[in-house]
């Protein structure tokens, strides 16, 4: 079947009243126009399903809706999207924007290559992609309109809030088990919505593609064997006077 009719149905059924994740004409014109299928599996880029990709999740169309709801970007807000993940979200923001305003991050330096290569090749290279530990943000392009946080965390990390306008928005999905999407401003938390469920927010080191470390096969060895020959009390190396 004709991927362009795929697009409009599924579209069609996130509008669909029983379901309620799209209500925002702009934000549906803005999927109906991304070509998801240059993002993912092709045969399944219009089933509203999460995706696996490079150790991350792909999240599901539906997924995005709901994000994107709360996030309420216009056409003129400088956007930052922490989780850039394969792309597509970026895209949909920069299609309710100017691409040129678009900002996205991501942990993982292998995500950051596929991005910046999806963007590119759907229409979308002025959309910048950086490899960053995304709590820290992108300060050197702060303040931000609008902060997406694709990742789970107990409460917004301080460098983002930060990095908001005075009458800027951060949405993110707030919580460990359960989670729901929340809405922040640089002072305190305006909304709640629909449950979800995203993995945490990584930090350096925990990305899929981090290198690991030989130590824990030698030099940890190393340590618990002198630890175990060790004699007691002020004389363990590990009493930092």
């Amino acid at each position: 079947m004709d991927l362009g009719v795929l697009r409009e149905d599924m579209v069609d059924s996130l509008q669909h009243e029983s379901k309620g994740f799209l209500s925002t004409p702009e934000l549906a014109l803005a999927m109906r126009e991304v070509p998801r299928h240059e993002f993912v599996e092709q045969s399944t880029a219009y089933e509203d399903i999460a995706q696996q990709h490079q150790g991350s999740t792909v999240l599901a169309p539906s997924t995005v809706a709901i994000l994107l709801e709360a996030l309420a970007p216009s056409d003129a807000d400088r956007t930052l999207i922490v989780g850039a993940g394969v792309g597509y979200t970026a895209a949909v923001v920069a299609e309710m924007t100017d691409p040129c305003l678009v900002h996205a991050v991501d942990i993982d330096r292998s995500l950051v290559i596929t991005a910046r290569r999806n963007l590119a090749r759907s229409g979308y290279r002025e959309v910048l992609v950086d490899c960053r530990d995304g709590a820290l943000g992108l300060p050197e392009y702060a303040p931000f309109d609008r902060i997406l946080l694709e990742a789970a965390a107990i409460r917004p990390p301080k460098r983002l809030l930060d990095q908001l306008t005075p009458d800027g928005r951060l949405v993110m999905p707030l919580g460990s088990n359960p989670q729901e999407v929340a809405t922040f401003d640089r002072r305190s938390q305006v909304a709640s919505g629909q449950p979800v469920r995203f993995k945490p927010l990584l930090v350096k080191g925990e990305q899929g593609t981090a290198i690991e470390r030989n130590r824990t096969i030698r030099e940890d060895a190393e340590r618990a064997r002198r630890t175990q020959h060790a004699r007691s009390g002020w004389e363990h190396d590990w009493i930092d006077w």
